[in-house]
């Protein structure tokens, strides 16, 4: 992982302050880089000038899994300041935001908050008792809030008051996780509603919420959230949502709760940003961004249980596969077919007496472990399960193999940069193998508790504790720092990043085609942003969508500029996971998934972008086998050929085209001169022609994609679908065309994208 510093100051720093949240949101979408910001304390309009609340830690107390894969966790967490996909807020049912957690809430994610909830009243009229709608977030660090109103009891409720009651604390329950489902969420944070200001007693409460979330999931066959977090941020209310779900969720009903807690409970452990847990379980069931396994170096995947297994569960086109692919460092990499993860690693390992050279059976196992962890971070994963490595035909002492594995984990968290979840899969009946992870978990814990809070989790090791306390007598320096795969990227952003900062006017125009997707949401946030003194214009001219945006400075542009980016990674991002879902739909599968795969650039490919003063600094194979499919099919639909094709996007497009594949809103041409379709050139020189306002940049982003153009003919401006085959009306031309080195198609699978080629401007040809 790559990591780049930009301090900040002066602008920059008024800039960051007044809209922190929204442009780590931009970076990460625009350019795939991960943000962290340093030494600035983000302000919203309403909060400016009054104190604030002290953030509490994410600490993570305990975690079920539920029917379908979705895992119930109870948190001691701020929720103004918590990484969720949405937030409940404990609302009333005029949607007024003064008193308590909606209070806290509307002052952190500023005053679109409540302006929001009031234009909604207005139009729709107040919420009932149960129900819950969702509505943007603010500044807040998540995607969305979900504001849900439970029922009001008196001061001093009786026990018919709380019965009564009950059932309206359930309906909203319900109507969240609706809701959560409805929007495709994927992690969702639940207060204890109706606990505070609305008198229900927490113990019944905790109960409540606690049984409703375990009925709604063994009733329904939704695998949405994949996480559902029950958060506070004070120890009495999160001691009973674990008392809760400990005696609701924990495998022994009987036992008293101090009993489940200390022999069912192990606490996870955090080291920097890696998130460790240790949890028993079939590892083929585990619903992680990848799981590892160990293979035999034949690659035959019914040798071993932990392999057969995975087989079993994920079928024969696994095994087929890991038969034909080439290492990745010492791992096998493949798709994940029936199981609940995106890849999985295979790697193999040296039996306890075995010998190879410069090495020790050890030392493998040990280098198995981090390669793993390694991989997924630098891709991007979340979350990556592991059995207990060596513990079966491999000959490993089970305490040995823990203490390899836990200290595999320490080290490789002592460099990681972003936030990962490994957890430890331990075989339910395996109690032994159990006990010397618990056993390595606590010596873990033990090396640096936390002063403040005896049950909080460990936050890195010792050595790294001290080098940061060593500057804990002065604020941190000011800064974003930027993470990312590879140096592009990054620089990118810096060079946008300055472009906004040290602007000498107060105009930003932003060019992106998605602007024709708002709708009624976005543009009520334009509204807002227009009620603070900004003025922003809409323009569709040439085929090219673009918003500008005037303030009374050049800070209070940029500032509504982000704002208006961060709408359109929004936007985007539906339109992808619309996208998918079609995709899904018409194969019936559960994931679309594609990979990236580096690849040396042969003298050819570079000849041709050499003459047109480029320099390739890497090329990257797309292989998306459900993209595949639809070209196929409609390969032998239209009867024709392949072409060759290149096109010229954006960086913030090349993930989303190596997974949906082409569409006109990526790669809209300089002039639509033959029809509002999907632009391919047939040569570089061409592309650079066709795409003319890119070459002013320092990297650019080059598709290459074979492209079905079938019957065709000369396009004309306006067309939207291809003219017709001479006079039938209902056969119509398959692409249009802009002479022999250009080809219009309007259906984006006649095209499927197989490299994506970056590219460097050579000095004398900006």
């Amino acid at each position: 992982m790559e990591k780049l510093n930009i301090p900040l100051h002066g602008p920059s720093l008024n800039i960051v302050r007044r809209c922190g949240p929204a442009l780590r949101e931009v970076l990460r979408s625009k350019f795939g880089c991960e943000a962290t910001i340093e030494g600035v304390d983000f302000e919203s309009d309403v909060s400016v000038g009054q104190p604030r609340r002290p953030p509490v830690d994410p600490v993570k107390k305990c975690s079920f899994q539920l029917r379908g894969g979705v895992e119930l966790s109870v948190w001691k967490a701020d929720l103004t300041n918590f990484k969720v996909d949405a937030v409940v807020n404990a609302a009333n049912e005029f949607l007024n935001h003064g008193g308590g957690l909606a209070y806290a809430l509307s002052i952190a994610g500023g005053s679109q908050i409540q302006i929001e909830s009031d234009n909604y009243i207005n139009k729709y009229g107040h919420l009932g008792t149960g129900e819950a709608i969702v509505l943007d977030a603010g500044l807040l660090p998540c995607k969305n809030i979900i504001h849900a109103v439970g029922p009001c009891l008196p001061k001093h409720p009786s026990k018919a008051d709380v019965s009564g009651a009950k059932r309206k604390l359930e309906m909203a329950i319900e109507s969240i996780l609706h809701q959560v489902e409805k929007h495709r969420l994927k992690s969702v944070a639940i207060p204890a509603i109706s606990s505070g200001l609305f008198n229900f007693p927490l113990p019944e409460c905790a109960d409540t919420i606690v049984a409703t979330v375990k009925c709604y999931y063994e009733s329904s066959q939704s695998h949405l959230p994949l996480e559902i977090r029950l958060a506070n941020h004070d120890d009495i209310t999160v001691s009973e949502m674990e008392r809760a779900c400990l005696q609701l969720l924990g495998p022994s009903p009987s036992s008293s709760f101090s009993k489940v807690a200390t022999r069912s409970q192990t606490p996870d452990v955090q080291i920097g940003k890696v998130h460790l847990k240790l949890k028993k379980g079939n590892i083929e069931e585990q619903l992680a961004d990848v799981i590892v396994n160990t293979t035999s170096p034949e690659r035959d995947l019914k040798i071993g249980e932990i392999s057969n297994a995975l087989l079993q569960k994920a079928g024969n086109q696994m095994q087929k596969e890991i038969s034909n692919i080439s290492y990745t460092g010492r791992l096998l990499i493949t798709n994940s077919y029936s199981l609940k993860c995106k890849k999985v690693f295979h790697t193999v390992c040296l039996g306890k007496g075995s010998y190879q050279r410069n090495t020790t059976p050890r030392q493998v196992l040990y280098n198995s472990v981090t390669d793993c962890l390694q991989n997924a971070a630098k891709n991007g994963y979340k979350s990556i399960a592991f059995p207990a490595i060596g513990t079966g035909n491999l000959g490993f002492d089970k305490k040995e193999v823990a203490a390899i594995m836990a200290n595999a984990v320490v080290d490789f968290a002592h460099s990681c940069q972003t936030e990962i979840d490994v957890m430890f899969i331990i075989y339910p009946s395996d109690d032994q193998t159990y006990k010397a992870f618990e056993d390595q978990m606590v010596t873990l814990r033990q090396r640096a508790p936390r002063p403040q809070e005896t049950g909080a989790m460990m936050s890195s090791p010792p050595e790294y504790e001290q080098r940061n306390y060593s500057h804990s007598s002065r604020a941190p320096t000011p800064q974003i720092t930027l993470g990312g795969p590879s140096e592009e990227p990054m620089l990118e952003a810096k060079r946008w990043l300055n472009g906004l900062f040290y602007k000498s006017d107060s105009l930003v125009n932003i060019s992106n085609n998605f602007i024709q997707h708002f709708g009624e949401r976005e543009h009520l946030q334009l509204y807002r942003l227009m009620e603070k003194g900004v003025v922003i214009k809409e323009l569709f001219e040439g085929g090219h969508a673009r918003i500008s945006v005037m303030g009374n400075s050049s800070e209070d542009a940029v500032v509504a500029g982000i704002q208006v980016e961060a709408m359109l990674c929004n936007v985007q991002e539906e339109f992808v996971r619309d996208e998918e879902d079609s995709i899904r739909e018409a194969l019936g599968e559960k994931r679309v998934d594609f990979e990236r795969k580096k690849v040396d650039s042969s003298s050819n490919r570079l000849s041709a972008f050499k003459k047109e003063g480029l320099w390739i600094v890497k090329a990257d194979k797309v292989v998306n086998p459900s993209l595949k499919i639809i070209y196929d099919q409609k390969a032998t639909q239209l009867c024709c050929s392949t072409q060759n094709m290149f096109q010229l996007i954006p960086a913030q497009f090349c993930e989303m085209v190596c997974k949906i594949g082409f569409h006109a809103e990526c790669a809209p041409p300089g002039e639509a001169a033959y029809g509002e379709g999907i632009y391919f050139a047939g040569t570089v020189k061409k592309a650079m022609e066709v795409w003319k306002e890119h070459p002013k940049e320092e990297y650019l982003y080059f598709v290459e994609a074979e492209v079905l153009t079938g019957i065709s003919t000369r396009g004309t401006p306006g067309l939207i679908l291809p003219p017709p085959v001479r006079e039938d009306p209902l056969l119509l031309h398959n692409s249009v065309s802009g002479g022999p080195d250009v080809s219009v198609i309007f259906s984006g699978y006649q095209a499927l994208p197989t490299y994506i080629i970056t590219c460097k401007v050579l000095k004398g040809f900006q």
